[in-house]
């Protein structure tokens, strides 16, 4: 392990949280007043997801390589629809709610728990792209992974908090919108490339 070992699992670290932070940022969008044990939270869900993911595409290809190859094509179509339907429903919330009397919940651990997952689900491919290291250079590598993940989704709970107390009762539709848009990119991306 060297220099250039560490700056590939940085690397891969920040493209792979994008969709997380993103997503950590309309969840703090959608609840301006969220405590930091939640912020914590939301960002360790990502996380969580962000370094396991790696070690599972990792595994995979160690062991059950063709049957991995068959469902990753399947992938931009689950990062589509969970994404979406998480959206979709922030947005109804937020347009039901267009007075914001009432600041409700980012979001609840099982609808946190398809976010991470949608936003993680290709990292599973890392697991190709490292298969030629040990398996202990590969569980350092989903670690540095995993702490980009979570400095990168805190900073975006923040600035989605930051900005869902200035947009008030408009947070939860771009905070939907945000979310919908994020599971056509995945989409696109994986289709065409």
């Amino acid at each position: 392990m060297d220099f250039m070992f560490f700056l590939n699992a940085v690397a891969f670290g920040v493209g792979l949280a994008m969709d997380a932070f993103s997503v950590s940022m309309a969840n703090g969008l959608n609840e301006p007043t969220m405590r930091k044990r939640k912020m914590c939270a939301i960002a360790g869900t990502f996380t969580f997801f962000q370094t396991l993911m790696p070690l599972l595409g990792y595994f995979c290809v160690h062991t059950i390589a063709s049957l991995f190859e068959a469902f990753q094509k399947f992938i931009p179509w689950i990062a589509l629809i969970l994404l979406c339907f998480i959206g979709g429903k922030m947005l109804l919330e937020g347009i039901r709610n267009k007075d914001g009397d009432v600041e409700t919940p980012a979001v609840g651990f099982s609808a946190l728990i398809v976010q991470g997952i949608a936003t993680s689900i290709d990292a599973l491919s890392v697991g190709f792209t490292i298969a030629e290291l040990s398996w202990a250079e590969a569980i350092i590598e989903a670690l540095i992974i995993g702490a980009v993940t979570f400095v990168i989704c805190l900073g975006g709970v923040f600035i989605g908090r930051k900005f869902g107390t200035k947009l008030a009762n408009k947070a939860s539709i771009l905070g939907g919108i945000i979310l919908i848009f994020i599971g056509i990119e995945i989409f696109v991306s994986g289709m065409i490339g």
